[in-house]
């Protein structure tokens, strides 16, 4: 039986492939030893060889062995871009502890809770001025025993402020940390079912959950996208320069681009933060030649005024995930470049993979692609997770395969609600065509139930991103006493244009969505909330909305529909 959608997969590539899986340490010992003296990691202009890395782990995981640790044990790593975030990462990995990323873009309530859940008790930090003052507060409320403080100018001082590290024994330098440290005789017996990341997620509705993500999660899911893109590796016959503006901190950073670029032995060009100028720039002068973003990176290249005359012709993939790509925003990137720009999906809870667009596949605009090898996916009722729904209708899309969470850490209730059997429950409502491919119409919880009608704001916002004024848009939905909900867009406008009425944006907007999902106001905004990795924040937009006094919209011309 051919999978839904097999028959558009590349050549060589079946859906029933094998899918390795095995440690992470494992990953990148093999990677030394395969790729020696090649350049791994290029950051700030310095080079850093497989071999250079690998001994760097070795040293940190021998240090965290000595401090105590290990197996049983949670490391936080409170970091950046910048090399320090693989030595630890790896190095507490290699030593048999549990890894627990804490996004530097999260508040002070959100990572307190994170660190108090995973029981870490030993925060990694740099000395940059934008984290160790965070870092100190948690250490001062008795949060942490033992801080460590990476020092950023050790890669190159680029002028960044740096804050003053205490003298207290308990806040040690990196440097001091690791000094003297010894391997061990033998290092920890680590298994693939072990866990290797608790990765925080689903914020938006309370407080994080710390997805357990197994190093054979994770090394599924790097074996997933190995076999799906088995083809062009082996056409493209190159080392590839891979562009790393993504958090680290960030699965899709992690997965996609980190352990996935380390096996293969590509090069990463590692960007403390993302700047356009500067991708490009790496794109025209150093040849990059893939660069994954997410949609609002992708928003800010296509609006570069002088994109048509860039010279982008090293880059042979270009790649969106973490949040549904726009489909006029491809539009606009192909127009001006000739570049194809399309959009997979995954979660948190799947270590990134999901489902990808084949090379040579159908063009479906709008679509996140087919289900990627080893993986099933199929959309479920919303009133009943066990019925599958056919073709074409909507409903929750389901997932399980190698790569998927065994469950949130501490939370039985939400882990038993998470799952139907072996399947987990994405909270994300799509449909498969009748070639298997799969459409994003929006979140379960960002739904909006208009006069008794199911409204998507990810539908209407795709809509709005078509009008030539419009730079970026969240949609969300606010109290209406006639429909009990309705649509409200927040706009911020590309530069030089002017804001527009409601009545207007209707009139625009009439034909491309129902009747029943105009907007029935809009508001301009300077700047748009976003989430730690740069995706735009309904969440956050609507923690502000409810914070201000709000009036009953002024309806357009024509009365309520």
């Amino acid at each position: 039986m051919i999978h839904p959608g097999e028959q558009f997969y590349p050549e060589g590539v079946r859906w029933d492939s094998p899918i390795p899986r095995g440690t992470l340490p494992d990953l990148l010992s093999k990677a030394a030893a395969d790729f020696g003296s090649r350049a791994a990691i290029e950051y700030r202009d310095r080079p850093i060889s497989y071999e250079e890395l690998a001994r760097k782990v070795e040293v940190a995981a021998s240090a965290f062995l000595h401090a105590g640790y290990g197996k049983g044990s949670s490391v936080a790593l409170f970091l950046g871009n910048s090399p320090d975030h693989p030595v630890n990462f790896f190095g507490a990995l290699k030593a048999g502890a549990r890894v627990v990323h804490l996004s530097p873009l999260d508040g002070e309530i959100a990572l307190t809770h994170k660190l108090k859940d995973s029981g870490a008790r030993v925060l990694i930090t740099s000395n940059l001025a934008t984290l160790l003052p965070t870092a100190l507060k948690f250490f001062e409320k008795g949060l942490i025993d033992k801080l460590i403080v990476c020092e950023d100018q050790v890669w190159g001082d680029v002028g960044n402020p740096h804050a003053p590290i205490p003298a207290n024994p308990a806040i040690v330098t990196f440097a001091n940390f690791v000094k003297g440290a010894q391997p061990p005789a033998k290092w920890p017996a680590i298994s693939a079912d072990d866990i290797a990341l608790l990765q925080y997620t689903g914020g938006t509705t309370g407080l994080p959950k710390g997805a357990m993500l197994t190093h054979g999660n994770l090394t599924s899911a790097v074996s997933i996208y190995d076999v799906w893109n088995l083809t062009n590796k082996t056409e493209r016959n190159a080392i590839e320069r891979i562009i790393l503006v993504l958090p680290l901190f960030h699965i899709y950073a992690l997965t996609v681009v980190l352990l996935r670029s380390l096996k293969n032995g590509e090069l990463i060009s590692l960007h403390q933060r993302f700047d356009p100028e500067a991708v490009l720039r790496d794109i025209e002068t150093k040849r990059a030649t893939v660069f994954p973003g997410v949609p609002t990176m992708w928003i800010a290249i296509a609006n570069q005024p002088d994109l048509d005359k860039r010279d982008l012709s090293s880059l042979v993939m270009a790649g969106s995930g973490g949040a549904p790509l726009p489909v006029e925003v491809a539009n606009i990137f192909q127009r001006k470049t000739g570049l194809t720009l399309k959009s997979g999906w995954g979660m948190t809870e799947t270590c990134s993979p999901g489902t990808g667009h084949p090379k040579d596949g159908p063009d479906k605009p709008g679509s996140i692609g087919l289900m990627l090898p080893g993986i099933e996916m199929d959309v479920v009722s919303l009133d009943d997770p066990k019925q599958v729904l056919p073709v074409g209708e909507t409903g929750e899309i389901r997932i399980r395969g190698p790569n998927v969470t065994r469950g949130y850490w501490n939370r039985e209730q939400e882990t038993a609600e998470a799952f139907v059997g072996d399947r987990f429950l994405t909270g994300d409502i799509g449909y498969m065509d009748s070639d298997g491919y799969f459409y994003l119409v929006d979140r379960k919880k960002d739904m909006i139930i208009s006069g008794g009608f199911n409204v998507y704001p990810q539908m209407i916002e795709q809509a709005i991103y078509m009008h030539p004024a419009v730079q970026e848009v969240i949609v969300i939905g606010i109290p209406d006493d006639y429909r009990g909900e309705a649509a409200k867009a927040f706009v911020t406008l590309r530069a030089g244009a002017e804001p527009f009425t409601i009545e207007d944006l209707r009139a625009f907007l009439i034909g491309k969505v129902g009747k029943h999902e105009l907007p029935v106001a809009v508001e301009f905004l300077k700047e748009l909330p976003r989430t730690s990795v740069g995706k735009l924040s309904r969440h956050e937009l609507r923690n502000q909305q409810r914070h201000q006094p709000q009036q009953q919209p002024k309806l357009a011309t024509g009365g309520r529909s």
